[in-house]
């Protein structure tokens, strides 16, 4: 073999030790996963974003409540299912309002059933946001153990590199490069591996960090609605 063909990026990825390569592959196999929750989150998030601002034009264009909240169930019972998170919301609570409320017929004050109608809500809320933070941790663990992982290759690497050199009467930069270069390979892989997932979980975050704000903003203004109505 050539000096060239030694430190070629493949030939230094095969001819790298055992401990090395299983490193190679576990954080090959760590970004595959992080781009693929990268990419299915960037989709989720631009359709939650869309579906948010359809649903706030609906709600705010001044309709009746109740034929929003019948238009709302049937789209969540339709095989499509094209209810955004801000709908459900809403479904919950209009839902839970309108049940105390006729279950009581006028004997419950306006408070019990708004808070009823507000827990409702709130439940909702909790479980579309865990939908949304969903695999944002494995994100924010890529980022952080990868750069680690990789260099535990490194390490491991560099150490056969050097115990190589015992084996020679004269230790040259030739003799000792290959060794030195697929080790580094590790930390480069787990670099590859790490930045994206970190960029992705701090954009995510603040995105769905402005989404949970509106759903809070409209827990509470359709709150006031409600209470108004139960006057």
């Amino acid at each position: 073999m050539t000096v060239t063909q030694d430190l070629s990026f493949l030939s230094l990825i095969t001819n790298a030790s055992i401990p090395v390569q299983l490193v190679m592959l576990l954080l090959l196999g760590v970004s595959v996963t992080s781009w693929t929750y990268i990419f299915s989150k960037m989709f989720a998030i631009k359709r939650a974003r869309a579906q948010t601002e359809d649903f706030e034009r609906s709600f705010w264009s001044g309709g009746s409540l109740v034929e929003l909240y019948q238009a709302a169930a049937a789209n969540r019972r339709g095989t499509t299912n094209k209810t955004g998170a801000l709908e459900r919301i809403f479904e919950a609570g209009m839902s839970e309002y309108q049940k105390v409320k006729s279950a009581n017929k006028g004997t419950l004050d306006a408070s019990a059933m708004l808070d009823g109608a507000r827990r409702a809500m709130r439940a909702s809320y909790q479980r579309e946001m865990d939908a949304l933070e969903s695999h944002l941790s494995f994100l924010a663990s890529v980022g952080s153990v990868s750069p680690y992982v990789g260099l535990l290759g490194t390490v491991w690497g560099i150490m056969n590199a050097f115990r190589g050199l015992a084996n020679v009467q004269q230790a040259t930069l030739a003799a000792v490069a290959p060794g030195i270069a697929e080790a580094l390979i590790a930390t480069a892989i787990g670099l590859f591996a790490a930045i994206p997932a970190v960029l992705a979980y701090n954009r995510y975050s603040h995105d769905i960090d402005r989404l949970a704000i509106r759903f809070e903003t409209f827990i509470e203004e359709f709150s006031n609605i409600l209470q108004r109505q139960s006057r």
